[in-house]
């Protein structure tokens, strides 16, 4: 169910996964946010190439002071996402530039891959630590509500990959493109 494709286009959810390479933080973030947003529309998963095995304390704080359940975020490897029984993906964001220079595993489906980097905010110093989730937390909610608004069976592969990059990039280039509308 590649977004663009017209045979499936009316199928739902659209199957996103969120990597980093610890999976303990941005990636846990954008995976409760999206799918708080989803609306049946969507299924979000996180995962890291190099997973810690536990979600950050302030990823966790960070879900709770946003009315998310702490406790159903969990950090798991991405190859958990490869293999006949694996959900077909169709969007992939890397979070992180050490996981974007990585080579990822085959993923299920033919997912658009986007690169939407972000500072860590667990390697920020522990009195400004809160402060840093806090940012994250919002510029990912920005960023995915631009994605939720997306007419995602009106746009082929390249212009949803466009899309998605210009969402990534910041500065409100994500917006002037979803004003734009279908290319």
């Amino acid at each position: 169910m590649t977004p663009g494709d017209d045979d499936m286009q009316d199928a739902q959810p659209y199957k996103v996964l969120f990597v980093c390479s610890g999976n303990s933080a941005r990636s846990i973030l954008a995976e409760a946010i999206l799918n708080r947003m989803a609306q049946g529309r969507f299924a979000a998963y996180s995962a890291g190439s190099d997973p810690v095995g536990h979600v950050h304390p302030a990823a966790s704080r960070m879900l709770e002071m946003n009315g998310h359940d702490p406790r159903t975020a969990r950090s798991k490897t991405w190859l958990e996402f490869t293999g006949p029984d694996a959900p077909r993906l169709d969007m992939v964001f890397t979070l992180c530039d050490r996981a974007a220079g990585e080579i990822c595993p085959h993923w299920q489906g033919e997912p658009v891959v986007a690169y939407w980097d972000l500072p860590d905010p667990a390697e920020v110093p522990l009195p400004d630590q809160m402060a840093a989730f806090h940012a994250t937390y919002m510029d990912l909610e920005r960023r995915i509500t631009l994605l939720t608004a997306l007419p995602l069976a009106a746009l082929d592969r390249l212009a949803l990959k466009a899309r998605l990059r210009d969402i990534g990039g910041g500065g409100g280039v994500g917006e002037m493109a979803l004003a734009a509308g279908p290319a």
